[in-house]
């Protein structure tokens, strides 16, 4: 696309997030609190669930299943929206990116270190964004072929049922807080003892709560409440996982170089996160569950947009990108992760 183009592209983009924008109000702040309310009773009503389990599994599935889908809205709905900042504007101090945490093994702190402005600034640069592959998967012909990325799908499964820690670690891991040798250029913005306190210290926490606590809480249903929030961790971590391989590593999503990325226009940054993201199809439910990252293209472009919009301003994306030829990467979920696993197995060879 030329410069000119690049211009106009940018400014109807640009348009659509101002009258967007424009009309967030008292809706938005409804329905946000709407979904914390739902994920509280979620969340409730699925742990007295678990304890019911001791009388019959029945009610533990259920229990298992509520506690689950309050585990996802936390983290995906609630947690990855309010720290994007969706909702500062709100001044509410339980959804405010600055304080809020959440019910997972990753420090928010840390979260929004790497991913707020890290991935979202650098989105698929090689080099920079280190959500691609999250260093332990070869996604693109950019990374040198190893040994080890023969059995990478089976790393990306063992990543999977353990996306929190996954995503808990990759700060420490980039700033080679444990192992390997800190990069010459890396200016890390919090020390070593630091990345590690707050590692520790959610992490534990986390383990504390959902494998000590409610146990103990349950008495002689302990057992049930015990494999209950590992099942429903298990789930969460499956889902997570699944929903932001969807959104970054499809076939379709391309890669950048350093290099290529030097004093980007607004232009070109809008048009390299249109060629580095991907959408899902689905319900109104489907995009709830999925913290509206199903999708994912309108929240690179907005990622401090309330993510309830993302379904009103889709189609009008869409248009502008058929305006000028670019393309607007989205389908049903099963055809966009077939997609996600061809590509893991097609860079797992040289």
């Amino acid at each position: 696309m030329n410069e000119q183009n690049l211009m106009a592209f940018a400014k109807d983009l640009d348009d659509i997030k101002a009258s967007t924008l424009a009309k967030v109000g008292q809706t938005d702040a409804d329905y946000i609190r709407r979904v914390v309310r739902r994920q509280r009773y979620f969340e409730w009503s699925g742990r007295l669930f678990l304890v019911a389990g001791f009388w019959t599994p029945w009610l533990w599935a259920i229990g298992v299943i509520l506690l689950a889908l309050a585990k996802i809205l936390d983290n995906m709905e609630i947690g990855h929206n309010v720290m994007h900042g969706q909702y500062d504007w709100m001044n509410d101090k339980q959804l405010n990116s600055k304080t809020y945490e959440w019910d997972i093994a990753c420090d928010g702190q840390s979260w929004n270190r790497v991913h707020n402005f890290e991935h979202h600034t650098y989105t698929n640069i090689i080099g920079k964004d280190r959500d691609f592959g999250y260093g332990l998967l070869r996604l693109s012909n950019d990374f040198r072929w190893r040994v080890k990325n023969l059995w990478q799908f089976v790393t990306y499964l063992l990543l999977s049922v353990l996306f929190q820690w996954g995503v808990s670690y990759h700060e420490l891991a980039a700033e080679r807080v444990f192992m390997g040798k800190k990069k010459a250029n890396r200016d890390g913005k919090v020390s070593h003892e630091e990345l590690k306190r707050r590692f520790f210290s959610k992490g534990a926490r986390q383990l504390v709560k959902d494998y000590v606590l409610f146990p103990l809480l349950a008495g002689p249903a302990w057992l049930w409440v015990l494999g209950g929030n590992l099942v429903a961790n298990l789930l969460r971590n499956l889902w997570t996982s699944t929903i932001i391989f969807c959104g970054h590593f499809t076939e379709a999503v391309q890669t950048f170089k350093e290099a290529d990325c030097v004093n980007e226009s607004q232009g070109q940054w809008y048009f390299r996160q249109a060629l580095g993201s991907s959408n899902l199809q689905g319900k109104h439910w489907f995009h709830v569950l999925t913290g509206h990252l199903s999708c994912q293209i309108e929240h690179h472009l907005f990622p401090d947009m309330p993510s309830s919009r993302y379904q009103e301003v889709a189609p009008q994306v869409q248009a502008v990108f058929a305006k000028y030829d670019v393309p607007y990467n989205t389908g049903p979920f099963w055809r966009q992760y077939g997609s996600v696993l061809k590509r893991i197995l097609r860079y797992s060879l040289p």
